[in-house]
């Protein structure tokens, strides 16, 4: 039996991945690549753990808890291995990969939003152009600039989207069972989105929905304990109530728009496949987007509720603006630019070089894209590979716990660039805390045996030897102590004794 027209347009061609493949590549020249920052702080020494387990011996648990419910870091690692690419390889070609299918996976549902082919390219065009866009409050962006687990779960939800809407079940499980082997939190979210696409009459009352999402987390009612709160207050993303007004407007501006769209594709005289998988889409993702803010601002007020901000209810906004922006594209092209292909192109530019400018602004101190294998231009990244290759392997580095704040450093993560222990830290070691709050008082006790670090002299430095074994510091003057290797861009390597 032939296909319908719309069906062959739904199938992939060889000219569709040829496209993909260069919008992934305009996906990192605008928005860039880094490894080791950010969230890969956490990964990245996971993915080196994998290989050698006896990395790390004195500080795992600040990241392993939160690495071993993902398959990210062993897909990394042992593409690594067997594959002869060496970690960075390993990571930069399944950065681009999660890119690449996360594109195939929106130009699917893009599809099946609009008739013309035109109007799914354009907004697959947009959406690509504003990949590294904050998602509101919630720290999160659509794609990061490295590796993210999140990316690849991501794209396994989109493809599931379509699946549910032609009621093909099986598919539709398989791929968030997919998203789940890779991350567990994107998976609950995308798999509560796909109930509210199938069967969003069980959900009919706000009251009904918030029993929902809490049930199978009533375990998690039970205080934290002060050391735990210190951590969960480093983390203001959590708090609803205190994000900033702009903040507030980035919840209600796209539920809004998305309401606006489904009602005047309803009304609309033209109705076909595309403007009913439209209008149910938009509507699905209000009332999803609805449901999370309102459990946002139940787990926020309440303390006893407070076990369960870590799981952030408004990251389920990531998936909102990502279809938001996939069909505001398209509707600006067909139906603001009346299908000018040249006007859409000069939209889509200078908005390309306004998000290329923000990233340079982010990482100041670094390349824009870090080749493998290639030096990054980060003097912090420099010291950091220097350890590697010219310290034992069971070094202990004390640091200030501020230094991924610091200008210049642009939250590159030392543990998996330097593959060397370190004591805690205040920016990402507070977010696995938050998850796994047993971790909590050996956080505190490392990270305030280092407050002031900044004026630490070489009495202070031994003192942390004497408590905690560290046996090696890298800090931006040399503390008095006088066995300092490394001495280079203002950056020093000692060894404490």
């Amino acid at each position: 039996m032939p296909l319908s027209h719309s069906q062959e347009r739904r199938r992939f061609r060889a000219r569709d991945f040829l496209w993909l493949a260069l919008f992934t590549f305009a996906a990192l020249s605008i928005h860039g690549y880094h490894l080791g920052i950010e969230d890969q702080a956490i990964y990245l020494p996971g993915v080196k753990f994998d290989l050698n387990p006896a990395l790390y011996p004195h500080d795992a648990e600040f990241f392993l808890p939160q690495v071993r419910p993902t398959l990210i870091d062993e897909i990394a690692a042992y593409s690594s291995k067997f594959m002869h690419l060496g970690v960075e390889g390993s990571v930069f070609l399944w950065h681009l990969l999660s890119i690449f299918l996360f594109l195939a996976a929106a130009l699917r549902i893009a599809r099946r939003c609009f008739e013309r082919e035109r109007q799914a390219w354009a907004g697959l065009a947009l959406l690509t152009v504003l990949l590294t866009i904050p998602v509101t409050g919630t720290a999160l962006y659509i794609v990061d600039q490295y590796l993210h687990p999140r990316t690849l779960a991501t794209a396994f939800i989109l493809f599931a989207i379509p699946d549910v809407m032609d009621r093909r079940w099986l598919r539709a499980t398989v791929m968030i069972f997919l998203a789940a082997l890779v991350h567990i939190q994107m998976a609950f979210f995308g798999g509560l989105f796909l109930v509210f696409l199938a069967w969003p009459t069980v959900f009919g009352s706000l009251r009904g929905r918030a029993i929902f999402f809490g049930l199978p987390l009533a375990t998690l009612f039970e205080p934290g304990s002060p050391a735990w709160r210190e951590a969960m207050l480093t983390r203001s993303q959590h708090f609803l109530l205190k994000w900033a007004w702009y903040e507030w407007l980035g919840i209600f501006g796209p539920l809004v728009i998305l309401w606006m769209i489904a009602s005047m594709t309803e009304r609309s005289w033209r109705q076909d496949d595309a403007t009913s998988f439209r209008t149910t889409l938009c509507k699905s993702l209000v009332y999803y987007g609805g449901f999370c803010f309102v459990v946002g601002l139940i787990v926020t007020i309440p303390q006893r509720l407070e076990r369960l901000t870590p799981y952030q209810p408004m990251r389920g906004f990531h998936l909102i603006y990502l279809l938001f922006f996939l069909i505001l594209g398209g509707l600006i092209f067909e139906r603001v630019l009346r299908a000018q292909v040249w006007l859409y192109a000069v939209l889509l530019i200078g908005t390309s070089i306004g998000m290329f400018y923000a990233q340079r602004d982010l990482f100041p101190g670094t390349r824009h894209i870090e080749w493998p294998g290639r030096d990054t231009g980060n003097r912090w990244v420099r010291a950091f590979v220097w350890i590697r290759e010219n310290t034992p392997r069971e070094a202990y580095f004390a640091l200030d716990p501020r230094y991924m704040m610091q200008r210049g450093e642009d939250e590159h993560g030392f543990r998996g660039l330097a593959e060397r222990g370190a004591l805690a830290d205040w920016d990402k070691d507070p977010g696995v805390i938050c998850l796994f709050p047993a971790l909590a008082p050996k956080w505190q006790e490392q990270v305030h045996a280092q407050d002031g670090f900044a004026s630490f002299g070489r009495d202070e430095v031994l003192h942390l030897r004497q408590r905690f074994g560290a046996d090696w510091v890298i800090a931006d003057h040399s503390m008095g102590l006088s066995a300092c290797p490394y001495q280079k861009d203002g950056i020093y390597v000692c060894r404490i004794e």
